[in-house]
């Protein structure tokens, strides 16, 4: 029996995940994708991981780069996680289109403005994991931000609801 991808895609979809967008400097200009593959692997060493389509534009950078910023985004940012989220997008008008400004670290990385929390990242491993690679990578600073979070959800962008008691 053969699996239909588009229920697996649904069953996926009913995992509600935070939302992130990944920065890369690549040859001074900075390069971006929309991720909600993220999580975090280890505490000692701190380690995450982020899954990438072969196919983005990103993954040929963060191999290149072996450095890279994981930016947590707030509720206010989905115009940001949309702009990089488009396919083969150059990201050379993220201000203008998005509204996404950025400073840069001291070794050059693209922290964007607004964030809820912020991974400066150094690739320690990679994994080829069928149509995607598996970026593994040590944290070596991170910032958090009050705020609420954006979330992905049955293929749209949520809030956070109220606690449960």
């Amino acid at each position: 029996m053969r699996l239909d991808p588009v229920e697996f895609r649904k069953a996926m979809g009913s995992f509600a995940t935070g939302v992130t967008v990944i920065t890369v400097d690549f040859e001074n200009e900075i390069h971006g994708m929309t991720a909600n593959a993220f999580t975090s692997v280890s505490l000692d060493p701190v380690l995450v991981l982020v899954c990438v389509d072969r196919r983005a534009r990103t993954h040929a950078h963060l191999h290149a780069r072996q450095r890279f910023g994981v930016n947590v985004l707030a509720a206010n940012q989905r115009p940001i996680s949309e702009y990089y989220a488009r396919p083969f997008q150059t990201h050379t008008h993220a201000e203008e289109e998005a509204g996404a400004r950025f400073d840069r670290t001291t070794h050059g990385t693209p922290v964007l403005h607004g964030a809820l929390a912020y991974l400066e990242c150094r690739l320690h491993t990679v994994q080829d994991a069928g149509d995607h690679t598996i970026f593994i990578a040590e944290v070596e600073d991170v910032v958090v931000r009050s705020g609420e979070p954006l979330l992905y959800f049955r293929g749209k962008y949520q809030a956070i609801g109220p606690p449960i008691e």
